[in-house]
């Protein structure tokens, strides 16, 4: 569903929204921490994988089939795959460039639910989802990408980041996190405040059955900027005492954006939520990726794989057309992305 005007976009707008996608990509990565200084864990590698699924349903689109859960869901299982292979299998047709990175191939604490979730070949529904029980953040951790899609309304964004939520969370609120969370996202890098797009999101969920945990949580942020000085006692008061849950999570991310004096501050914030990913995303969103910290960005692991996939998806969604094209068969981007 790409934007009709999205080729008419001027450079300043076009700069202004890549920055916005890096910041997103590298933000998340930032706050992604794994023991090692710099090093990311599979929140940031299913975020990648999630990219790469998306520009994927793009570039297929120009063969008439077009169906984005199904090609997220077929990159999820590629990222299963780097979690139980050696290393690349060359024999793989729909590699691409993500799957022959021999660096993604190490297990970096991915939940359990994604692990079982992306097992098999059968994609879930939301009438028949992976994991019923599964309430972890991870789905949520991994989709900020689907807040980028150009032309998409909100209400398909989140429809679409809930659907492919449900392939590892079939929890209500882990899906339904996910779901606000790409809407916030989705605001965000349209140059909407952060809390107009916190209530966006509040007003598309009350409309979904079991919501009342993520509104809630997303309330209990509004409500907690308005209380105290922040700090880390402030972000654990968030939390509903259940565990790490996805709503909590989604709160904690929330409220430190919300009162981050800059990137690092609010990043210091999250992590006593367990939230870095999801704030780290949501600062890069709202402030683009020179708001970022370049010590941070200068240690992280896969940078430069980072930009890279952080450009081709900007190109990909406001010029794809030009990149390749029905009567494309040996084009550089389509061995990045292969219509397999």
């Amino acid at each position: 569903m790409r934007a009709a005007g999205a080729a008419l976009w001027g450079r300043a707008e076009q700069q202004d929204f890549r920055s916005r996608v890096r910041g997103v990509l590298l933000g998340g990565a930032l706050g992604d921490g794994y023991g090692r200084r710099g090093a990311v864990t599979a929140a940031t590698q299913l975020t990648m994988f999630t990219v790469d699924g998306l520009i994927r349903a793009h570039v297929r689109r120009d063969t008439g089939t077009w169906h984005p859960p199904t090609d997220v869901h077929r990159a999820y299982r590629r990222w299963y795959a780097t979690q139980h292979d050696w290393g690349p299998d060359e024999r793989r047709e729909d590699n691409g460039w993500l799957g022959v990175e021999e660096w993604l191939y190490a297990r970096r604490g991915p939940e359990r639910a994604c692990l079982t979730g992306f097992g098999d070949d059968t994609p879930a529904t939301l009438d028949r989802p992976k994991n019923p029980t599964a309430r972890d953040a991870a789905a949520a951790f991994r989709s900020a990408p689907f807040g980028l899609l150009v032309g998409w309304e909100p209400a398909l964004v989140l429809q679409l980041a809930v659907e492919c939520a449900v392939q590892s969370h079939g929890h209500p609120a882990a899906y339904l996190s996910a779901g606000a969370f790409a809407v916030i996202v989705h605001g965000l890098t349209r140059g909407t405040s952060l809390d107009t797009a916190v209530r966006r999101a509040l007003a598309l969920l009350t409309a979904r059955p079991g919501h009342e945990p993520v509104t809630d949580a997303l309330h209990r942020a509004l409500t907690a900027v308005t209380r105290g000085e922040p700090g880390p006692g402030a972000v654990e008061a968030l939390s509903t005492g259940t565990g790490r849950t996805a709503e909590d999570a989604l709160a904690a991310a929330v409220y430190c954006a919300l009162v981050a004096e800059d990137v690092p501050h609010g990043l210091r914030l999250a992590a006593a939520g367990h939230a870095g990913p999801l704030c780290g995303a949501l600062l890069g969103a709202l402030h683009g990726e020179t708001a970022l910290p370049a010590t941070g960005l200068a240690e992280l692991e896969g940078r430069a794989l980072l930009l890279q996939l952080a450009d081709d998806f900007a190109l990909e969604l406001t010029q794809g057309p030009a990149l390749h094209g029905p009567a494309a068969t040996a084009s550089p981007w389509l061995n990045r992305y292969p219509r397999a």
